[in-house]
């Protein structure tokens, strides 16, 4: 143990894992600062939904028919009529909304934000023959009306109403219902005794942020929404039966029934909807992985790069017998933290990929110069450039390719420790780690100057 302890190779390897441990620490730094700026941006995206209006769920059309029954009871051995009202839920046969979505980003200082705005057509079909549990002697039907709910009504725009009979419906805000909710209702003329099919379509414009949704009310259902934004999110209760997703936007359909959802169940007479529950075909108008998700992920893989750097500096501290003061290890893993943080403040105006091209030029410059100082040469210098250009390649091909970072970073790994023992594998371990006897002649004046292991 107390050779151990005497050995330089010991305190070497020790001293280096001190320097990495102190080097996590501006790195953590780097990381708490990109949390910061993130959560200024996610403040930037609250505001311009407050400002307008946030996610939204479309529900309807549905036709709401108040009723009245008159039963019977008996109180004192006397039969006593009295009535019960509720809302019966009429839903459509069958329903179909198509629309087009315009994505446009807002600015606020340097952070953006997406809001879309949909021109939505809806068409429903209702058949009366449902209503026939209705048609009772003792049983009123009060003045049906046509309900849409929605999730913010500030995103409630232009709305060309249904004509029914001839007349086009009047819309009125809220829902009609007890139980509160947003979104819109139309008054309907009183139902007619024939049997036809009753079908209404009309438009609207809907405005949002974040994820649209539609809720597939009809026995058979189906969504169509093409878009100009090209970055979107498929989620929710149903996946799209098709899509396509290019460059200049994507188009995707839905397609439901109540065999998959048993939507009728949530439409129970006399009871409040809970409209947030109810399952929806859903997009989300999501960003790709942003500058602060990306820089992230790169400080996750900074200590393997200093890991990476120091071993090199390393192997050749033992292939070439000069050796390398702490305080310059320190100061290489510096500029290595330095280039995130020259990274994040590029990113938030040029975009991530020049940044990096950017930060790590500018890394490659400063080691460059340094290097040629401390190894005595441009070419050990350009060599190790040359390195630390390539891991930050590899680096930036590990952050954009996500189903193969593994493996890719497996191969560095494996193609690093391949290098290592390959350099090494005529490195006399025993003698680097015997205690050094006082020399027998003076060394030069520059490896004094170098030297500091003992």
């Amino acid at each position: 143990e107390k050779a151990m302890m005497k050995s330089p190779l010991f305190w070497k390897i020790s001293t280096l894992l001190g320097c990495i441990l102190l080097l996590s620490v501006p790195l953590m730094m780097v990381r708490a600062l990109i949390v910061e700026r993130a959560d200024y941006r996610s403040d930037v995206v609250d505001a311009i939904e407050h400002s307008t209006s946030g996610s939204q769920k479309l529900a309807g059309p549905l036709i709401a028919i108040p009723v009245t029954e008159t039963l019977t009871r008996m109180e004192n051995q006397k039969e006593v009529e009295y009535q019960r009202s509720w809302i019966y839920y009429w839903l459509p046969e069958s329903l179909a909304v198509s629309g087009a979505q315009n994505v446009e980003s807002r600015k606020v200082g340097i952070y953006s934000g997406q809001v879309w705005h949909n021109t939505l057509q809806i068409k429903a079909q209702y058949d009366p023959t449902r209503l026939t549990e209705l048609k009772k002697a003792n049983t009123t039907l009060g003045k049906p009306f046509l309900v849409l709910s929605v999730s913010d009504a500030r995103g409630i725009g232009a709305i060309n109403a249904p004509v029914i009979n001839g007349t086009a419906l009047v819309v009125e805000p809220g829902l009609g219902l007890n139980g509160g909710g947003m979104g819109i209702h139309m008054p309907m003329p009183a139902l007619t005794a024939d049997n036809k099919p009753l079908e209404i379509a009309f438009t609207l414009d809907l405005n949002g942020t974040g994820d649209f949704s539609v809720v597939p009310l009809g026995r058979n259902s189906e969504l169509r929404l093409t878009s100009n934004w090209p970055h979107p999110g498929f989620l929710g209760n149903f996946l799209p039966t098709k899509r396509e997703v290019s460059a200049s936007g994507y188009s995707a359909h839905w397609q439901s029934s109540w065999f998959a959802n048993n939507m009728g169940s949530y439409f129970n007479d006399d009871t409040d909807i809970e409209w947030p529950r109810l399952p929806a075909f859903s997009v989300d108008v999501m960003s790709q992985a942003d500058q602060y998700q990306l820089t992230d992920r790169a400080t996750k893989y900074a200590i393997l790069l200093i890991a990476l750097t120091f071993m090199a500096f390393f192997v050749f501290e033992s292939l070439t017998h000069r050796r390398l003061h702490p305080m310059q290890y320190l100061l290489v893993g510096l500029s290595l933290v330095m280039f995130y943080l020259v990274l994040l403040a590029l990113s938030e105006h040029v975009g991530f990929t020049p940044a990096w091209v950017v930060a790590s030029l500018i890394g490659a410059v400063i080691n460059g110069v340094y290097l040629q100082a401390v190894l005595k040469g441009w070419r050990n210098s350009l060599l190790f450039v040359a390195a630390l250009l390539l891991l930050d390649g590899v680096m930036w091909l590990l952050l954009r390719s996500e189903d193969s970072a593994l493996l890719l970073g497996t191969g560095v790994l494996l193609l690093a420790l391949c290098a290592l023992m390959f350099l090494t594998r005529r490195v006399d371990w025993y003698a680097l780690s015997l205690p050094q006897s006082n020399p027998q002649k003076p060394q030069s004046k520059d490896d004094d100057t170098l030297r500091i292991w003992k």
